[in-house]
């Protein structure tokens, strides 16, 4: 998709559910409208992509994905964490989670679609909850 594909899909998407979150289901459906597939064939792919990014993080590599951004692996630390109920000691172990990196264009595109909306940043936020 061009940028400006992808600028005008941005605002269909916007006017279509505005501010919020987008479900899986939700992009199920996108794909098959964009793409012109069946609803369980969008469901294959996506459900494809997401098991292949899992699967590659499991293997310890990182996933980069052009224009968009990059997926992998930050370790945490073991530490004493209290039970909320009981104010009990526990130790909660290391572990990896999974953290996703932005790319620059991915960036300059949001950017660019605010800007051009006139909303700031803090409007984003607030209208998704955070």
């Amino acid at each position: 998709m061009s940028e400006e594909a992808t600028l005008e899909h941005q605002s269909d998407l916007e006017t279509a559910g505005g501010p919020g979150v987008m479900t899986k289901a939700e992009l199920v459906d996108e794909v098959a409208r964009v793409v012109g597939l069946t609803k369980k064939q969008a469901e294959t792919i996506v459900n494809i992509v997401f098991d292949s990014i899992v699967d590659s993080l499991r293997a310890g590599q990182k996933i980069e994905l052009r224009g968009f951004g990059s997926f992998r692996l930050r370790s945490r630390k073991s530490r004493t964490g209290r039970n909320p109920k009981t104010g009990e000691k526990v130790e909660v172990p290391s572990k990896k989670i999974p953290y996703f990196k932005p790319g620059k264009e991915l960036k300059e595109l949001i950017n660019k679609v605010l800007a051009e909306s006139g909303v700031g940043s803090d409007e984003v936020e607030e209208a998704a909850g955070e």
